[in-house]
């Protein structure tokens, strides 16, 4: 079993409120652990997209920095991950056994070639979530069934924000649900299809 141990308890608690704001958005949901070296890439699905190519997938990636070079590559159940840094006094994680397929992790978001298109201000992207989750509650009627509530979700997200640049709406609501809106403002990269926009705490990636 592989076994990440962290430079210093920042980290380990930067993954624990990761995983805790990421199982908010889906309890059952999963997180890539991804790391060939020094650092370890945390990928949690935020929106699942649509179709065989996952049109629309909303991505978020937290990189957090480890104590000795780890070599692992496995997307395990965000139950799993909670269940281990739960421990009191832990510095490392054993990497969950279980496996899960899930389809956004098989996008594998390119790591290198963004090309900066412009800076968004963090307060409008908070107002973008904001509004588009109060839309969601009061456009889903009371026991509406989960597939209706997920097609609601997916429009409302899947539009672009009114901004300069527009970014579709999930990845706002992705930001905001994350915890990296703590700036002033958020730097925006292109590379084909994909989106990235990156703050100190964070990036989210849409394909």
């Amino acid at each position: 079993m592989a076994e990440l141990r962290f430079a210093d308890s920042e980290d380990i608690d930067d993954l624990r409120n990761y995983v805790t704001r990421a199982r908010s958005l889906d309890a059952n949901g999963a997180i890539w652990l991804r790391s060939h070296g020094m650092a370890l890439a945390a990928y949690v699905g935020v929106l699942p997209g649509q179709g065989l190519l996952t049109t629309g997938a909303v991505v978020g990636l937290r990189v957090m920095a480890l104590a000795e070079p780890a070599d692992v590559d496995v997307t395990v159940p965000l139950t799993s991950v909670r269940d281990r840094l739960a421990r009191v006094g832990t510095s490392s994680l054993s990497v969950p056994p279980s496996t899960v397929l899930v389809g956004w992790a098989a996008l594998a978001p390119p790591r290198s070639g963004w090309e900066p298109v412009g800076e968004l201000s963090v307060a409008d992207l908070k107002t973008v979530a904001i509004q588009g989750i109060a839309e969601i509650a009061h456009s889903a009627p009371e026991g509406a069934g989960a597939a209706l509530v997920a097609d609601l979700r997916q429009r409302v997200w899947a539009r672009d924000t009114p901004t300069t640049p527009p970014i579709p709406s999930g990845a706002a609501f992705a930001a905001y649900a994350l915890g990296f809106l703590t700036q002033e403002s958020a730097r925006v990269f292109a590379h084909g299809r994909w989106t990235r926009v990156s703050t100190a705490m964070g990036h989210v990636l849409v394909c």
